[in-house]
Parts: C-alpha cells; sequence; structure tokens
C-alpha cells in the first residue's frame, strides 16, 4: 500500500461504501421530516395558481400546513439535540507534549512512515488497549477539572483543547508503556494510529459524527429529568434516536470493520515481524494487569488506599510471572531493552495519575487524594495494607462473635483464633451460615456508612452519567458470606501467626496479600481454613498452626 491513498485499499471502499449506507439512513430520516411540508408548498401553489381549490382542498391545506410546521418543529428538535449532545469520552489522563515529548516525536515519525496525518494529541488509559477518539465536539473543547486534579504535575494538565484540531487523539493503554519496549510499543500503535486516515475522509467522518450524535442523544433521553414538561419532548427524542440508530447499526459495524481492515493493510508496511512478537506482549500484559488489579489493588481500595505505581507494578508482576511459567520464560530478559514510559518526562507522576484514575474506574473510589483515600508505594504496602486488613478482619470477626453471644475461649482474656475455631467446630453445620451472615450485615454496614463517592464537574463533562453506580467496571462481583467468612478466618490466622511466629505481612505480585515465615510464602493456607469454615474441620488447621509454632490460644493485636 506504499505511496497509495487510504481510499484505494478493499478495506476502504468497503469502509466508503458503509458509510455512504449510513449517510443514507440520516437522508432518508430528512426526506421524511420534509414530505409534508413538500406537500404543503404543492397544495398551497395549487391555491395560489388556481389549480388546486375547493372547500375540501382548503381545509387540507390547513391540515396539512399545520402537519408541516409540527413536523419540522419536532424533527428541529431532535436534530438539536442529536447535534448538541456530548458524545461520552473515555476517562484518560491527558499528555501534553511538554509531559512526553519523545513519545509524541515517536508517533509523528510513526504516522509519516504510514502516510497518515497524526493524531491530535495523545492520552493514557489504566486498561491494556489502545484506541483512536474523536474529541472535536465543541463540547470536548473545555477544560476537564476531573483530569487535571487526578494529575498533580503542572505539565500533566489537561488545558484547554484546540477546537480546530480534527484528527482524533491517541488513546495509549499506560501498562503497555512500562512493559514493553520502545521498539515493541511502535509496532502495536502502527495500526492504530493508521487509523488516522480513515477518519480524515469526509464520509466516514460524517457518518461517525452521525452515529456518535445519535448515540449521544439517546443517553440524554434516558438520563432522569425532574422536570415533567422535559419527559415527554426526551421520550420522544429517544424514540426517534433509537430507531434511526437501529437503523445504522449493522452498516456502522461493517464500516468500522472496513476501516480496520484498511488500517491493518496500510500497517504491514512498518514493523510487520515485530509486531507479531509484540502482541505476545499485549496478551501478557493483560494477564499480569488483570491479576495485579484483583489481587494486588482491590485490597487496598478496599482498605481506603490506591497504590500510587500500578503500572510499575506490572512489570514486577510480569517477571514473577515469568519466573514460574514456562510460557512466558524469556519474557524477562527483555527487561535490558529500553521501556517505552522513557519516552515520558515523568514517568512516576504519570503513573501516579493513570493507578487514581483505575482506582476511580475499577473501585470507584474518589477523584482525589484525601485523609481517607491516602496513595500507598509498594515498599510500604506489606505494613500499611496487608497488615492493616488482617487485624481489620481480625476485629470485625470478634465484633459479630460478640454480638452472636458466643463466649471468648478458655485462657488469656482478648481475641485468640482459639475462639473462633472451637465455635466453628464445636457446634452444627450452620453455626458458618450463621457467623458469614452476620459479617456480611457487618460489612453492609460499614459501607453503607462511608460518605457516598460523587461525580466530578469534569466526569459530567466527559460523559459520565450522574446515577450510573460506581465503579464503571467492577473488577469482581460482590463477595459471597462464604467467602468473607474464609477471608476474616484466614487474617485471624495471619494475625496470629505475625504476633506469636514471628511470621511477618508480604506482597505477592500475582496473589496480593501474603504470609512470609522465615521469609518463605506459605501458600498452604487456604485449603484448611475452607476445611474449618466448609466442613467445621479444625484438624488441619491445627496440624499447620503447630508445625509453625503458632499458639491460637494467646490474644492478638487488633486494630
Amino acid at each position: 500500500m506504499s505511496g497509495t491513498g487510504f481510499g484505494e485499499s478493499l478495506g476502504a471502499q468497503a469502509a466508503r461504501s458503509r458509510a455512504l449506507a449510513v449517510l443514507r439512513v440520516r437522508s432518508r430520516a430528512l426526506a421524511v421530516a420534509l414530505l409534508p411540508a413538500a406537500v404543503a408548498v404543492v397544495l398551497l401553489a395549487g391555491g395560489v395558481t388556481g389549480r388546486i381549490t375547493g372547500g375540501g382542498w382548503d381545509a387540507a391545506r390547513w391540515a396539512v400546513s399545520v402537519l408541516a410546521v409540527v413536523v419540522l418543529l419536532l424533527a428541529a428538535a431532535v436534530a438539536a439535540v442529536i447535534v448538541r449532545a456530548s458524545p461520552a469520552l473515555s476517562p484518560t489522563v491527558q499528555l501534553s507534549e511538554r509531559a512526553a515529548p519523545d513519545l509524541y516525536r515517536m508517533v509523528r515519525d510513526l504516522a509519516e512512515r504510514l502516510e497518515v496525518p497524526a493524531p491530535s494529541a495523545l492520552a493514557l488509559t489504566p486498561d491494556c488497549d489502545s484506541w483512536l477518539e474523536d474529541r472535536t465536539h465543541p463540547a470536548h473543547a473545555i477544560t476537564h477539572p476531573a483530569r487535571a486534579i487526578a494529575h498533580p504535575a503542572r505539565a500533566m494538565r489537561t488545558g484547554s483543547r484546540r477546537r480546530g484540531a480534527e484528527a482524533p487523539v491517541l488513546v495509549i493503554g499506560s501498562p503497555f508503556l512500562w512493559w514493553m519496549r520502545v521498539a515493541e510499543l511502535r509496532a502495536v500503535l502502527a495500526p492504530v494510529v493508521a487509523g488516522t486516515a480513515p477518519s480524515a475522509h469526509p464520509d466516514i467522518a460524517a457518518a461517525r459524527r452521525f452515529v456518535r450524535g445519535l448515540d449521544a442523544a439517546v443517553a440524554v433521553a434516558s438520563a432522569p429529568d425532574r422536570r415533567l414538561i422535559a419527559r415527554p419532548a426526551l421520550g420522544f427524542v429517544g424514540l426517534v434516536s433509537r430507531l434511526l440508530l437501529r437503523g445504522c447499526q449493522v452498516p456502522a459495524a461493517e464500516m468500522e470493520r472496513g476501516v480496520a481492515a484498511a488500517a491493518s493493510e496500510r500497517a504491514q508496511a512498518v514493523d510487520y515481524g515485530l509486531r507479531i512478537v509484540a502482541q505476545e506482549q499485549v496478551g501478557l500484559a493483560y494477564a499480569g494487569w488483570d491479576r495485579l488489579l484483583t489481587r494486588v489493588a482491590l485490597p487496598a481500595w478496599r482498605m481506603g488506599r490506591w497504590p500510587s505505581r500500578l503500572d510499575a507494578g506490572v512489570v514486577s508482576a510480569l517477571t514473577e510471572l515469568s519466573r514460574r511459567d514456562r510460557l512466558a520464560e524469556g519474557f524477562a530478559s527483555r527487561l535490558g531493552e529500553r521501556p517505552a514510559c522513557d519516552l515520558l518526562e515523568e514517568p512516576g507522576t504519570v503513573d501516579e495519575a493513570a493507578s487514581l484514575l483505575a482506582a476511580r474506574l475499577f473501585h470507584g473510589g474518589p477523584a482525589e487524594a484525601g485523609p481517607d483515600w491516602s496513595p500507598v508505594d509498594w515498599q510500604q504496602y506489606p505494613e500499611e495494607v496487608v497488615d492493616r486488613k488482617w487485624r481489620s478482619e481480625a476485629a470485625r470477626l470478634h465484633r459479630v462473635l460478640d454480638d452472636l453471644g458466643v463466649p471468648p475461649a478458655a485462657g488469656p482474656d482478648g481475641p485468640t483464633l482459639t475462639r473462633v475455631m472451637d465455635h466453628l467446630a464445636g457446634r452444627g453445620p450452620e453455626t458458618g451460615e450463621t457467623l458469614a451472615a452476620g459479617i456480611s450485615a457487618e460489612v453492609a454496614r460499614e459501607e453503607a456508612a462511608a460518605p457516598p463517592v460523587r461525580r466530578t464537574p469534569g466526569e459530567a463533562l466527559e460523559g459520565w452519567s450522574a446515577d450510573a453506580p460506581l465503579p464503571l467496571f467492577p473488577l469482581q462481583p460482590p463477595r459471597t458470606g462464604r467467602e468473607l467468612l474464609a477471608d476474616h478466618v484466614t487474617a485471624m490466622v495471619c494475625c496470629a501467626a505475625v504476633d506469636t511466629a514471628g511470621a511477618v505481612p508480604g506482597l505477592d505480585w500475582l496473589d496480593g496479600p501474603a504470609l512470609l515465615i522465615n521469609g518463605e510464602r506459605r501458600a498452604d493456607l487456604a485449603a484448611r481454613v475452607l476445611s474449618l469454615t466448609e466442613d467445621g474441620d479444625p484438624a488441619p488447621l491445627r496440624s499447620w498452626l503447630a508445625t509453625l509454632g503458632v499458639r491460637p490460644e494467646k490474644p492478638v493485636r487488633l486494630v
């Protein structure tokens, strides 16, 4: 494809054809809206010329004229909502050219090699994906306070966007910058950057604007409105927009497939061999990122702390994965090459902004740091997160036992592991269910008492619905009572091990909070805890405790 225009590839031709099909939907809708007016013009002209006269025709002229005016007003209202409605934007961290001059230079060089327009700006998303996003709508030309707050560096503040920039914004997955090498990132971004060519084609750009406007209009119509007079009008706008969107659905999807095919074909001329290898890194980065969020970040978020170096953590997680998994062997050797995060002026500041946004999206945390929502670095994680998690859960477990009237175990006063084990092992199988229900109720009360997390003005501008629940993308479903019970008993066991056997809290990059005894992680505790909580059998756990020298009868320190 070298030296040819976008319109000469088969994918481009298919995309342009489907774009025209989308625009035909718009044209047909316009024709339907203008039809009563056209009939009214004919009838009025016939009356003026004397060709169409008579009582019946006079009544028809009035009726059709009134109908034409009503239809035109309704069509104008629908069109105004479609044009003015702000399409939703993906929540991102904006990268100014001052913050990443080398990255901007690499992307522009890539666009020049591909012979396509360069993206107008760069942004980061805390996910393993990359795409182009059109942000030329007038509502998107305003400063976004949410993202300016999310990023503390002066060089990273969003600022006003230029309305005249027609090229889309390139959104890059932040984990890619830390895990991938510079050459790998360039190879992975090549087909994405190649997509700027169809974005500049007038038919495809017009079709995309129309579809985005319909989607935004549906969102506006679906939003609750307390004004009674607005509900019927918005309902009508929503009905028409959904009908038009349904008519555009198939050709719009085929258009995007054609655009992707054309971009992929164009990108084959740049780093094609390296891209095959780099795609393996995409899959690996996704696996490590998902594990890091669900096993490592989520426990911290639940404690009111947010790891401020998630992207750096994914490198540690993937390095650990390469050590454990033969399928990942050899990937760690790449770490000697230049990482793509070197293209940033202040990688730590960017990582902090992406980490805070990740907590917002995947957990629903506040949009900015505060007394109850503070950052934590990886060195502090075992003490500030793991130890606090264990002791707060152990305290909750004993509060529930107190509420259930469970007597303390014989021996020294204070919260002991023996009390928990005797309660779960000494009574009938409903015992565990009752305790699990009590823990679930306690957790629900604590969550209900927490102050609500509110949308910021910038998030409203970005299309975040004020009524959509946070988090926008929950990582896991709510934990069941059995899962909570197992977690709390495990926490109590870990507290006893730390206080009586010299164990220490630790961090496992793939599994999260870990119990370290003599510097070694003990991964054999879960099965023994389940024997106690599920079957009421304390023997496996007692044997484990005795082997390690843990004294369950000794009181532990709680939060």
